[in-house]
């Protein structure tokens, strides 16, 4: 095969996959090829698949199936979270000429020139034990930010969740590695960086390092430039990093903490490692140092076991803290997850009912601390727009502000005054 063809790159999913995505078109660009975008037609089609849900599955086979449609001459490469779990499966649809797993996709130049013809699908898929590979990559999405790969893999294995299935166990690279990489961003002109993994908090597991350790080395580098945490667990969000956070001069007062539920009795049974109040004792440490600091936290609802109880339970707990907004997820079961074994079922129309509850508490949150933030001053990160009218930026406490278009401010820092 030839470097001169020409890539088209489909992405679901998490900031992660999109990271890696990038990451992958660098590789290949790197030895002569080219990224195109949906309206050319492409050589080869990399899709880069979810697979968090039944209904990121699903999505999966949607795009693949489109993809093979649209695009009938392509190449067709499926990996990501969906391909480890489901390669065989995979392989059986036509069209789909390569498939590669968790570990082959951070290495897909080694397997992108063995291509065959239609009909004849290769399968490169490592068992979960094997799947050690890691790199730190750092992507760029079109509203400026830029996403830094601190750590892939996790091994808490909740009852509910198959990504250690998919992903591996936790591993990062060094500091001094990862640190190398967001210079390289910082170089290009990167003025936001936002930290991602899996399990971001478990960085330096194999290395004898710690995530404040990265967090300290980062603060460090002398440039103007802000980060942002995407996810860390409670049990690993310890006072050290909030305290951090809260006198750093690059790193915003934002955090993204996974609850899962509000229940205690749930949390035990997802096999979380935290409870209720070592999460409400979080938030008041981020408040009582930060009282302008954004706090979303992730939700699942009408997960197995989760009577009316205990989502009134969880409800009222939600209601009663200082959270900014709720990311909420309907579960959907999961294969060869354990928690298949609990009872009840909750059946999808109440699954649905409660997302639509704690999604109605969360527009409310949202809003009443936008209104908090009327007529402080802030600092913006503009980004660029497609229609050139408008355009939008957010504060280092993730506010959301607009102005009109200038292309002289895309990517720059704003002093300002909030304002809707």
């Amino acid at each position: 095969m030839q470097n001169n063809k020409k890539i088209l790159f489909q992405t679901l999913g998490c900031k992660l996959n999109f990271a890696e995505s990038s990451a992958i078109g660098r590789q290949l660009t790197e030895i002569g090829y080219t990224i195109v975008s949906n309206n050319e037609t492409p050589d080869i089609v990399v899709i880069n698949t979810c697979s968090v849900t039944d209904t990121a599955d699903k999505k999966g086979r949607q795009l693949i199936h489109r993809i093979v449609r649209s695009f009938p001459n392509a190449y067709v490469i499926v990996t990501g979270c969906y391909a480890q779990l489901k390669a065989n499966e995979i392989s059986t649809f036509d069209g789909v000429d390569l498939v590669l797993g968790a570990n082959e996709k951070v290495n897909i130049t080694e397997y992108i020139d063995a291509i065959d013809r239609k009909n004849n699908p290769k399968v490169n898929v490592t068992p979960l034990a094997g799947i050690i590979n890691f790199k730190p990559e750092c992507s760029a999405d079109d509203r400026t930010r830029h996403f830094l790969k601190v750590q892939d893999g996790c091994n808490y294995f909740c009852t509910y969740c198959t990504i250690p299935y998919a992903r591996g166990r936790s591993r990062s690279a060094s500091v001094a590695e990862t640190i190398e990489i967001a210079k390289c961003a910082i170089a290009d002109g990167a003025h936001e960086i936002v930290l991602t993994g899996v399990n971001t908090g478990d960085f330096g597991r194999n290395t004898n390092e710690t995530f404040l350790d990265l967090l300290l080395a980062l603060d460090n580098i002398n440039a103007d430039v802000r980060y942002r945490i995407s996810s860390i667990e409670p049990n690993l969000l310890t006072d050290e990093i909030i305290q951090f956070v809260a006198h750093s001069s690059h790193f915003a007062p934002h955090f993204h903490i996974p609850l899962q539920s509000g229940s205690d009795t749930i949390l035990k049974l997802m096999r979380r490692r935290y409870d209720t109040s070592l999460f409400a004792e979080k938030l008041a440490t981020i408040k009582s140092l930060m009282p302008r600091a954004f706090i979303g936290v992730d939700v699942i609802t009408g997960t197995r076991g989760e009577t009316e109880a205990y989502f009134e339970e969880g409800r009222q707990f939600i209601e009663s803290q200082p959270i900014s907004q709720l990311h909420v997820f309907t579960y959907s079961e999961r294969a060869n997850t354990k928690a298949l074994e609990i009872r009840p079922i909750i059946p999808m129309h109440e699954r649905r009912l409660r997302t639509s509850i704690l999604q109605q508490i969360s527009n409310k949150k949202l809003e009443s601390f936008y209104q908090s933030e009327q007529g402080k001053p802030a600092i913006v990160l503009w980004e660029d727009s497609k229609e050139k009218v408008s355009m939008f930026g957010f504060t280092e406490n993730y506010v959301r502000q607009s102005r009109p278009y200038d292309p002289a401010m895309v990517n720059v820092f704003e002093k300002i005054i909030i304002d809707f």
